[in-house]
């Protein structure tokens, strides 16, 4: 067994502190990865908070990992040391359900294995996420990093990226569509990045105006000000593709009426329950959909789009001294637009 490092939350009320755990030893099929960066997501908080219930304690948060092959299998052949890697949200699944054939392992019939706060397969042995010195995956739960990409604003991609990309590609939107990514955040920011660089037209729809300048610098083409009182008149049937990122609870059907004939918007955030009404959606053939991060074969046309075109999370680092500070911000929408563990500070 490899003895590890890490910080976990011993409880949902308790800061999160050190710990030491085991990883495995890798077998036939298995890399471990030194670990260099974790992105902070904000699902680690509601997780370690016990916020969305079946919190499994102690628990080792953090699934946007970058780190480096130290070591592989005796059957590994996708992967030598030294190589470059990335770790996402799942780490198993049960590879055998239509699913898991179709390349969508996040939709795994049986249930994806979680990075973190699940167990693998065995249905026993806790997983233990990335904030930690090193991991132990399957070699095909890995993701190759693409050379250019800065590794550590690389690992929001893991989970950010994946969670926009995903419903932007599969729903089909494309160059000259008009869109609009709401809530500019964690999520947000890559909405727009990835929206922009297919060719949409895109406006941010935020509360305040308090990320314009963000908006802007990111390469949004238009901003609204929901709260102002003409604000949903003015854009009725604007757009064609709605990305909805905003984890807090709002009314989806005024920004429905903000979609034309046709048109789609998307759930990528958690939001507590809110009413629909049916006519929303039934008048000119609108479509309320979900949508969750990506299987292993979408996050690495991801990664590699990314690097194409010169896309990556923008970021702030911090040390582990800071955890608690940064959740706090995390928190408060106080940060541009996510943090970054630097596995060196452990």
């Amino acid at each position: 067994m490899l003895r590890t490092r890490g910080y976990a939350a011993r409880g949902p009320t308790t800061p999160l502190q050190p710990f030491e755990f085991e990883r495995r030893e890798p077998g036939p099929h298995d890399v471990v990865i030194d670990i260099l960066y974790c992105g902070i997501c904000h699902s680690d908080i509601h997780q370690t908070r016990d916020e969305w219930g079946g919190a499994i304690f102690p628990m080792v948060p953090g699934h946007e990992i970058v780190g480096r092959v130290a070591a592989v299998g005796a059957s590994v052949q996708r992967w030598n040391a030294g190589d470059v890697v990335g770790v996402g949200v799942f780490v198993d699944s049960c590879r055998e359900c239509e699913a898991c054939l179709a390349g969508l392992e996040q939709y795994c019939e049986r249930g994806m294995v979680a990075t973190y706060n699940s167990y693998e397969r065995d249905g026993t042995t806790p997983t233990y996420g990335g904030y930690s010195e090193r991991i132990t995956v399957d070699e095909a739960y890995v993701l190759r990093i693409p050379a250019g990409l800065d590794l550590e604003a690389a690992a929001p991609l893991m989970c950010a990226g994946i969670t926009t990309y995903s419903p932007i590609m599969h729903f089909g939107v494309r160059a000259g569509d008009r869109a609009a990514l709401l809530g500019l955040g964690g999520l947000g920011h890559m909405g727009v990045k990835f929206l922009k660089a297919i060719g949409a037209e895109v406006t941010v729809l935020s509360r305040t105006t308090a990320k314009r300048a963000d908006a802007e610098r990111l390469g949004a083409d238009d901003f609204v000000v929901t709260a102002e009182a003409d604000a949903f008149a003015k854009n009725a049937r604007r757009f064609d593709f709605i990305l909805d990122a905003v984890s807090a609870g709002h009314d989806y059907n005024a920004y429905l009426r903000m979609l034309r004939r046709d048109g789609t918007m998307v759930l990528v955030g958690l939001p507590d329950p809110a009413p629909l009404k049916a006519s929303s959606l039934a008048d000119r053939r609108r479509r309320l959909a979900g949508s969750v991060i990506g299987g292993i074969r979408e996050t690495q046309e991801m990664l590699d789009f990314c690097a194409e075109r010169g896309i990556a999370a923008d970021i702030e680092s911090a040390t582990f001294a800071q955890l608690g500070e940064a959740y706090d911000r995390t928190v408060r929408g106080d940060v541009r637009f996510r943090f970054v563990l630097d596995l060196s500070t452990l």
